[in-house]
């Protein structure tokens, strides 16, 4: 879990189960489980639940509690909807990709009008860009951008 937590986006197998067992062994999981599970899912009260028991749970729950993005029917589909994934943001401006990742971080932990101040001073740095002038003149001729990587 722990590992996984660290992650922006999550899959899994369908096959896939999940625990927190610290608790089963006498100790508070340490290396940010209950640090970061709590703001990846909606349920503080399923976050207890599952911290302090330590059960075993499914894809199909990790899923509905929103732990996962999307579960696939094997490991080997899983893996190769990732690499999909994966190249369909590294298709993309690389600093909007990383501008878009810390705003939402930040936002997550401050008011609204704290993350649209937060987004304007990124929003004006990345206007300066390369990035901005490709994606504008692709658009003029309806074609795809390809963005320089950093």
């Amino acid at each position: 879990m722990d590992i996984s937590l660290a992650a922006d986006i999550r899959l899994c197998a369908a096959s896939t189960k999940f625990s927190v067992k610290e608790a089963d062994i006498g100790l508070a999981a340490d290396i940010g489980t209950l640090s970061r599970l709590p703001k990846a899912v909606a349920s503080f009260s399923w976050v207890k639940d599952v911290c302090m028991t330590a059960r075993i749970f499914g894809a199909d729950e990790a899923l509905r509690v929103g732990l996962v993005s999307e579960v696939l029917e094997s490991k080997a589909r899983a893996v190769e909807r990732a690499v999909e994934i994966a190249s369909l943001i590294g298709a993309k401006s690389p600093v909007a990709v990383q501008g878009t990742k810390e705003v939402l971080n930040y936002s997550r932990d401050h008011s609204v009008n704290e993350g649209l101040n937060y987004v304007a001073v990124w929003n004006s740095a990345m206007l300066q860009t390369q990035d901005v002038k490709d994606a504008m003149t692709a658009g003029l001729q309806k074609r795809t951008p390809k963005f320089s990587k950093l």
